[in-house]
């Protein structure tokens, strides 16, 4: 079966542009952004111990490259019911990370905050199509 999810596609001035999608996690909606460079969905520590409070976080002895520094604290969680519009995730690991200079970047251009990235882990075991003159990203489960 496969869900087309809406993409509102945001303008960073001069910088490109970065498609985020909605997605909801422990029963709230959050806005993410769609990062095909990412190799692993992360989320941002604080808004998503701020959403479940109860969230259980593993230390990560693991990296965290890509982000302008190696040397990031990082964590693992189960995320259990994600849901991105109809696709339903039913139990997914995540990093968890520090993501609020994101997040103070997003607000400067007056854009909304993000809980994260979803990367290629996601994209690939769905089959995601991205289809940025549709506007959409397609998954297949």
């Amino acid at each position: 079966m496969r869900f087309s999810v809406p993409l509102h596609i945001i303008d960073l001035h001069e910088d490109g542009f970065h498609p985020l999608l909605d997605i909801t996690v422990f029963g709230k909606l959050f806005k993410v952004v769609l990062d095909t460079g990412a190799s692993k969905t992360a989320f941002d520590k604080n808004l998503l111990l701020e959403a479940n409070e109860i969230a259980l976080l593993n230390a990560s002895d693991k990296l965290s490259t890509g982000l302008g520094t190696n040397t990031m604290e990082s964590f693992t969680a189960t995320i259990y019911d994600m849901r991105i519009g109809k696709l339903k995730i039913p139990e997914f690991d995540v990093a968890v990370l520090d993501l609020s200079t994101i997040n103070i970047a997003y607000e400067q251009m007056g854009h909304p905050e993000v809980l994260g990235v979803i990367g290629g882990d996601i994209l690939m075991q769905y089959k995601a199509v991205i289809d940025y003159g549709k506007q959409v990203v397609k998954f297949k489960t």
